[in-house]
């Protein structure tokens, strides 16, 4: 089995007439910070328009917890939003999932 990597899987929802605004924060934004973070191993957002409403799912793979924690703060179960989210969201989930994965 090869060795543990943490993936973080985070929500987000903009209406589907922004969506390639809010795509173009998001890399300006969240990918640079992410890839600017020691431990991130990559960054990957899909992308899926449902009528009026567009979903985002951006995937991040770590080396572990404390890497993280360098990019989200102490308490990483938390979403972490820009200011200028507001202009773009629907609405502000919570909470973030971390999965185990394992390759093969």
């Amino acid at each position: 089995m090869k060795s543990r990597i943490i993936t973080r899987l985070r929500h987000g929802t903009t209406k589907a007439e922004k969506s390639d605004e809010y795509l173009e924060f998001l890399v300006k934004t969240g990918v640079a910070d992410y890839k600017n973070t020691e431990g991130n191993l990559s960054v990957e957002i899909l992308r899926r328009v449902e009528n009026d409403v567009c979903h985002f799912r951006t995937i991040t793979k770590w080396n572990s917890f404390k890497s993280i924690e360098k990019f989200a703060g102490r308490d990483y179960e938390k979403a972490k939003y820009y200011a200028e989210d507001k202009q773009y969201l629907l609405e502000f989930e919570p909470h973030v999932i971390h999965c185990e994965t394992f390759g093969f």
